[in-house]
């Protein structure tokens, strides 16, 4: 035999990876943010993994960041795969889907998203080349009720208040708020001054000042009123007359601040703090058109968004010649799970789901070990059955690293009663497979 090459096995940047007691407690966290979002209504949607390329490409400057598909032993001439790329987010994918399928939908169209997305970037703390998104989106024809932007942070705050994490705190802007405001000053290029803003808490107020002076080529008075609005910050409807008091004027300023108080009052009733009005958050992203979130932790605001979205007017404008206006918000499941896996925040839960180890006290017993095994099963209780006959202390022991809490003994002979162990307690005394049921 010739020698085989070792590749030494090291994880991939970027990449995140769990073991199983690590990973069951990922899992409640997606069992509970999936619960949260059908309690509201929401049906559960998969988009493949892949889209073409100018989907991908059509929309924000996350498009850059897009990995694409390429087969090593592609054949020479066919080009089909290198059209396709990964999903950067699922928003894009959903707008594809919504109006492919749109003949076969209910309007307005609540979806939720639970899958992985990617993103080629220089990986750091917080942000991966892999990670789970956590999306719920309403899609309607023509027209979106804006009750639905209360709506969504609502749910969000429910679904994180549900999980053991730091203190955080819900941000809402409305982005024609920012764009009104630009406008009413003359500026030519609103767009561009909104992404320089949506850099403010990573560049400063001078780093942003810089670009709206010396990139964008605002004057120093149009630049000061640009950072002032985006130092506005308040937890009710008050904060309009903050921004009124700017002297800036245009309808869609207007607009724009006559639906973030309609928003901010709808979520009167939250508890006090949980979500503000901050007047800083653009989200970059191209697609937004109206009200948009931006979640961060209290302790840590430079870590990143651990939960965004907003609303868009037309992005399936692409596929179909119908106004399909939406407003989505998604949880980074990875980025905040991944933060508290560093910090020692995650007490591990079971490296396996299996309720109820039995045990092969021989090999000839081994088919009354299967049949006790298929009873529990019925039953409902997750159940395997020791890999082969082997001494009882190594198959207790291997029950205890797995964190299997209870042990069946079937007959070990013809006749004889079957037991049970109570891993945690010791206690072992008999029972019968057809009736037994977990100590309280």
């Amino acid at each position: 035999m010739s020698e085989q090459r070792i590749v030494r096995p090291k994880p991939i940047s970027g990449f995140p990876e769990w073991l199983p007691e690590t990973r069951s407690v990922e899992q409640r966290w997606l069992d509970h943010i999936r619960a949260g979002f059908e309690r509201y209504g929401f049906a559960s949607v998969e988009t493949p993994s892949v889209e073409n390329l100018d989907v991908l490409l059509a929309k924000g400057e996350t498009s850059q960041e897009v990995y694409t598909l390429h087969r090593l032993q592609a054949d020479r001439g066919d080009d089909t795969d290198s059209r396709l790329g990964l999903r950067f987010d699922l928003t894009v994918p959903i707008a594809r889907y919504v109006a492919q399928h749109f003949n076969e939908l209910v309007f307005p169209f609540k979806r939720y998203q639970i899958q992985r997305v990617w993103r080629g970037e220089r990986p750091q703390e917080g942000r991966y080349r892999e990670f789970t998104q956590c999306d719920i989106d309403v899609i309607n024809v023509d027209h979106v009720p804006l009750h639905f932007d209360a709506e969504l942070p609502r749910i969000a705050h429910e679904v994180l208040s549900g999980l053991d994490i730091p203190a955080w705190t819900i941000s809402i802007n409305n982005r024609k708020v920012l764009q009104g405001c630009y406008e009413g000053l003359g500026i030519d290029d609103p767009l561009a001054v909104i992404r320089a803003v949506d850099k403010l808490h990573k560049i400063g107020e001078s780093g942003v000042s810089e670009i709206l002076t010396e990139e964008i080529g605002l004057a120093e008075e149009q630049a000061k009123v640009c950072l002032e609005l985006a130092r506005i910050r308040g937890a009710d409807s008050s904060i309009v007359d903050e921004v009124r008091r700017l002297g800036v004027h245009s309808d869609l300023l207007s607009q724009g601040l006559d639906e973030l108080a309609f928003v901010l009052d709808s979520l009167s009733d939250l508890p006090s703090g949980s979500v503000v009005a901050d007047l800083s958050i653009a989200r970059g992203l191209d697609y937004y058109t109206g009200t948009v979130y931006e979640a961060g932790f209290d302790d840590d605001p430079g870590y990143g968004s651990i939960c965004a979205g907003g609303r868009y007017e037309d992005l399936a404008g692409q596929f179909i010649r119908r106004n399909l206006p939406g407003v989505g918000i998604s949880i980074g499941l990875t980025r905040i799970f991944a933060k508290l896996v560093a910090e020692g925040r995650i007490e591990g839960g079971r490296s396996c789901p299996t309720e109820v180890m039995v045990a092969v006290p021989a090999a000839e017993r081994r088919e009354e070990s299967l049949r006790t095994a298929a009873t529990l099963r019925e039953r409902g209780f997750n159940t395997e059955v020791f890999h082969q006959a082997s001494r009882i202390g190594k198959q207790i022991q291997y029950a205890s690293r797995k964190g299997i809490p209870f042990v069946w003994f079937p007959p070990f002979e013809d006749g004889g009663p079957h037991e049970v162990k109570d891993m945690a307690t010791g206690e072992q005394g008999q029972a019968d497979p057809t009736t037994w049921s977990r100590p309280v």
